[in-house]
């Protein structure tokens, strides 16, 4: 572990939040790259060193870099439906290649890199790990497409000398989802009430908590270009609809929606968000990617990291508590 300064690139999200906070119970001396419209409220309490800027502004990456020996990169964009993908290239691709261009000239001590568990290939055994390469393009979103590109990039940058290791971090849950995230958002939608069903889905799922702790661990065990699967279970729909409101203190039943229902409300959410001009999360898309049959492996993360998560679960059932409140004080 370094004992030098780290910088923590976005840090007003939700992982983000948690890994400068799990840096800072560790003693570690952290620096924060915020954009001046960063809802920096999860971490203010903190007082911790602030760089603004942008990782599309080079030079506020390299200002914001200068005199660490260690980055935590978790700035993603996660906007999966935008019609046109040119947001997510500019942040997921070009801000994280002005990133790494900056970390190679610092020479920096380790670089830990946010990825997805999606950017893993399909194993025909039905369990991927993280030597599946990416193998289902024809039916990826641009979002993923995209992911799988960075996570190629930053592998090329680590061959060419970056100190960098990646996490593949599955969907994350528990407190403080402020922005929210979309699967928080989700959960929001059944609490509400307003999401009475399930479907045939099934979510690689971590507690926030332990995907931070995970990602300290790569800085400390992780081997230089590679990649380490950040993911506790695997549940059902079902069950994590249960589980969130279990946490939250209710007991409404829900029923269970044929896919051929979710997949007409769906595209009929996109038109008439067309209609009135709108994006909406609900897509075709988006439904597709969660009736996946594919579990995933975490031993070598588990093994060569030492990690030791939490059930997944116990992090919905927080998630869950915490939604609810924030829904009572008349929050979103």
């Amino acid at each position: 572990m370094s004992e030098g300064k780290v910088l923590v690139m976005g840090a007003s999200g939700f992982l983000g939040s948690h890994v400068v906070k799990a840096l800072v119970a560790e003693g570690r001396a952290v620096r924060l790259l915020v954009r001046p419209t960063s809802n920096t409220s999860a971490i203010a309490d903190l007082r911790l060193e602030q760089a603004v800027g942008d990782v599309r502004d080079a030079a506020s990456v390299r200002e914001a870099m200068e005199g660490c020996s260690v980055v935590y990169y978790c700035v993603v964009d996660t906007r999966s439906w935008l019609k046109d993908a040119t947001p997510l290239e500019e942040t997921n691709i070009e801000g994280l290649k002005s990133t790494l261009d900056a970390a190679m000239e610092i020479g920096l001590e380790r670089f830990v890199y946010t990825s997805t568990f999606m950017t893993l290939g399909a194993n025909p055994s039905g369990v991927a790990t993280e030597r599946d390469a990416f193998n289902w393009p024809e039916r990826a979103p641009d979002y993923v497409r995209i992911r799988v590109r960075a996570e190629e990039i930053f592998m090329e940058y680590c061959r060419r000398g970056l100190p960098g290791v990646a996490c593949n971090v599955a969907m994350t849950y528990g407190a403080e989802d402020l922005q929210p995230t979309p699967h928080g958002w989700m959960l929001g939608l059944v609490l509400r009430g307003w999401l009475p069903c399930y479907w045939d889905a099934r979510f690689s799922v971590v507690g926030i908590r332990d995907a931070a702790d995970a990602m300290l661990l790569a800085e400390r065990h992780g081997r230089v270009a590679e990649r380490y699967l950040i993911a506790e279970s695997t549940l059902s729909l079902k069950d994590l609809f249960q589980h969130a409101m279990r946490g939250a203190g209710l007991r409404r039943p829900l029923f269970k929606a044929p896919m051929w229902l979710m997949y007409a409300g769906c595209w009929l959410a996109q038109r008439f968000a067309a209609l009135l001009g709108r994006e909406t999360p609900i897509t075709v898309e988006s439904l597709r990617l969660t009736h996946d049959p594919q579990d995933f492996d975490s031993s070598k993360a588990r093994q060569e990291l030492h990690w030791r998560p939490r059930p997944a679960e116990e992090a919905v059932v927080e998630a869950g508590r915490w939604f609810r409140e924030r829904l009572r004080r008349g929050r979103r």
